[in-house]
């Protein structure tokens, strides 16, 4: 039970660093220097942004249940 609660915080790690990253940037940061300004004329619908918003909040609901299960099946 343990292993499965570790694969699944790996694959949710990495899969909210990926969606993090997808994230539109704010502007003045890392985003700017890396292509940021040349992509807010392309910029995407706000419906998909707030899709974007609730799947990264839902992998890190798991994720830190992740965090929680793994630590109650290493304790018991």
């Amino acid at each position: 039970m343990l292993i499965l609660f570790q694969i699944l915080l790996v694959i949710t790690s990495l899969l909210l660093v990926l969606l993090v990253l997808l994230h539109k940037g704010k502007g003045g940061g890392l985003s700017d220097m890396f292509g940021g300004g040349v992509s807010t004329s392309l910029g995407g619908s706000s419906i998909a942004e707030r899709n974007l918003d609730r799947i990264t909040v839902a992998v890190g609901l798991v994720w830190a249940a992740c965090i929680v299960g793994a630590l109650l099946v290493s304790a018991a």
